[in-house]
């Protein structure tokens, strides 16, 4: 998953094992050549991934102790997933099963609401990030795969369905979870094609179908660059998105929350997991795992 550490999944759920029923010599696969016990296998994932998984699980429980995370909103975000990854997240489901994928989306969730109160957005953030802005514009799609659906779509919006809707119905990228909204860009960062028609638009005025090399776009411009102190809010608010996507900002707000919570490891093997360094050190391998 985009933001699930398959690595960690694999190595939660075995070192889980030490909680199950059954001691340390429960065999858990024969060989002629001999047996491997429960105590072996958690042996070995401990010494390979044990810092990192007992991180998460610390974590989580410090977390979910501050913030509340709701089954509604684990829900959403897994359906998100499902609808961005289709195949590979069915498969994730039938290997894990969807109790233990929940647990993930949790943990990503309370990490997120930790982020939110703790990393801060400037004045000097926003100003740098409205300055970067000149020569761009905002714009949402709906991409499809041939003219009859475009036509078909472009019927729709002429009716008055929202184009947000029909995007989310029948865009074929990755926007379509978004109502096909792409962001900010400026000209070079999309195919001719596509930027040609987009920056002819005025703010609200939606495209006949375009053709490209990945099929037909029809074309929202919603906004363009305005003065500083009319975009200020709104602009905090994406600022502060891309800082929650950013996974070492992430990082450092949990932390802010760790360090306020009495953590003793009473594993010598594991002792210094929550140390600065080996914290970070784990941290980062388990985000970067999961990108």
């Amino acid at each position: 998953m985009k933001k699930i550490a398959i690595a960690a999944i694999t190595a939660t759920s075995i070192l889980a094992l030490s909680a199950c029923s059954g001691g340390d010599k429960e065999v858990i696969a024969k060989t002629d050549a001999g047996d491997v016990t429960k105590g072996e296998l958690y042996t070995n994932m401990k010494k390979t991934a044990g810092a990192s998984v007992l991180t998460q699980l610390v974590q989580e429980k410090v977390l979910d102790k501050k913030y509340k995370v709701t089954d509604k909103e684990i829900d959403n975000k897994l359906k998100e997933y499902k609808s961005q990854l289709g195949d590979q997240y069915t498969a994730l489901e039938e290997q894990y099963g969807k109790d233990y994928l929940k647990e993930q989306v949790k943990y990503e969730l309370l990490t997120q609401k930790a982020a939110k109160d703790n990393i801060k957005v400037t004045d000097a953030d926003i100003k740098e990030y409205w300055e970067g802005l000149k020569g761009k514009i905002r714009a949402s799609h709906i991409l499809v795969a041939d003219k009859k659906t475009a036509e078909e779509v472009e019927k729709k919006l002429k009716k008055g369905e929202k184009f947000e809707d029909l995007a989310k119905e029948y865009s074929t990228d990755s926007s379509a979870s978004k109502g096909g909204d792409l962001g900010w860009f400026a000209k070079d960062g999309m195919v001719a094609e596509f930027s040609k028609a987009a920056f002819k638009l005025k703010t609200g005025e939606v495209s006949d179908p375009v053709k490209s090399q990945y099929g037909y776009h029809i074309i929202k411009k919603t906004e363009e660059r305005g003065k500083y102190e009319d975009m200020k809010k709104e602009l905090k608010s994406e600022v502060l998105e891309q800082k929650l996507n950013d996974s070492n900002a992430v990082q450092e707000a949990v932390q802010k929350v760790m360090k306020k919570a009495d953590i003793e490891v009473k594993d010598k093997e594991l002792k210094d997991t929550f140390n600065t360094s080996s914290t970070n050190s784990s941290t980062s391998s388990s985000s970067n795992s999961s990108k």
